[in-house]
């Protein structure tokens, strides 16, 4: 579990001796720009993929078409119809999403760096550099143990994360992706939870940090959330969430969630700093970035 395919994909540059997924330790204190990330992390997979074979697939293919029309005309054709059907329900949005979390590379499903067009406060642009992404794994020592229960009858298939800092090295964030276990029912009924019970804006609810070590987020843990968000989707299995902080490891008494910190009136040190575009920023992007994914792979002809 929680295993990463370090071999590069065709073309990409040989990881170097002693890298790793995230990020080796190449410093002895923190850094105050993010360190160039090893090739293995930005063209590995999270999960390993098997590889195809399109010679066999086609020749076991001809030679089952063969076998079908020795046996009838009439039988043949409706097990084409069946497969067909099959094939159609695979592709759909819901199941692509289900399965992309190992079956896309890691650039795709958080970008080295993100730009954010009038994201930032009074529409200033942002522009977000990935510090490290962490090894996929479950959700059980990730999350809180209450965002855990909260979750649990969607069920939690995988979970990813990475942090991003900012350009000025002032702010850092972690955003999650949740693949889930649940139908579109399961999860339409916990986007409706979510919602009417306010429970994206409640503090004990908040998403846990991924600090890097020997980075600008080395200092990023449960007592350095400034704001947070937390979003349910429900044309594909997925939660998407975001939290950030400052870069500097200071402490923050009165977070708050997205929603209030990015307030005009808004007057805490997290809404004051932007944290909460920050969390927001960058949660959109890689929300917009996985609904794009999961369109283009379901519209990709078998």
């Amino acid at each position: 579990m929680g295993a990463v395919d370090l071999t590069p994909r065709p073309g990409a540059t040989p990881p170097q001796p002693g890298g790793y997924f995230p990020p080796a330790r190449t410093h002895s204190h923190p850094l105050p720009y993010p360190r160039p990330e090893t090739p293995a992390e930005t063209t590995t997979r999270l999960r390993p993929v098997p590889t195809r074979r399109p010679a066999r697939t086609a020749a076991a293919a001809a030679c089952v078409v063969l076998g079908l029309g020795l046996i009838g005309g009439a039988v043949t054709g409706s097990w084409l119809i069946s497969d067909s059907s099959a094939d159609a329900g695979a592709r759909s949005p819901y199941a692509t999403g289900r399965t992309v979390w190992h079956n896309v590379p890691v650039d795709t499903l958080f970008p080295r760096t993100l730009k954010g067009d009038g994201a930032g406060p009074g529409g200033a642009d942002r522009v977000w550099t990935r510090i490290a992404v962490a090894p996929d794994s479950g959700c059980t020592t990730a999350l809180d143990p209450l965002l855990l229960k909260t979750i649990r009858p969607v069920g939690c298939e995988r979970l990813l994360r990475a942090t991003y800092v900012d350009a000025t090295s002032s702010s850092v964030t972690t955003v999650g992706m949740i693949f889930t276990e649940g139908s579109t029912d399961a999860m339409r009924a916990l986007s409706t939870r979510f919602s009417d019970q306010h429970l994206d804006a409640r503090t004990d609810l908040m998403p846990r940090t991924y600090a890097v070590e020997d980075t600008v987020a080395a200092g990023f843990g449960d007592r350095q959330r400034a704001s947070w968000t937390v979003h349910v989707l429900t044309e594909v299995p997925v939660v998407v969430f975001a939290v950030s902080g400052f870069a500097d490891g200071r402490t923050v008494s009165d977070p708050q969630p997205v929603a209030k910190a990015i307030a005009a009136d808004a007057t805490t040190v997290a809404a004051q700093a932007g944290l909460g575009h920050e969390a927001k920023g960058i949660a959109d992007r890689i929300e917009r970035g996985l609904r794009r994914t999961v369109t283009d792979l379901s519209e990709q002809p078998r």
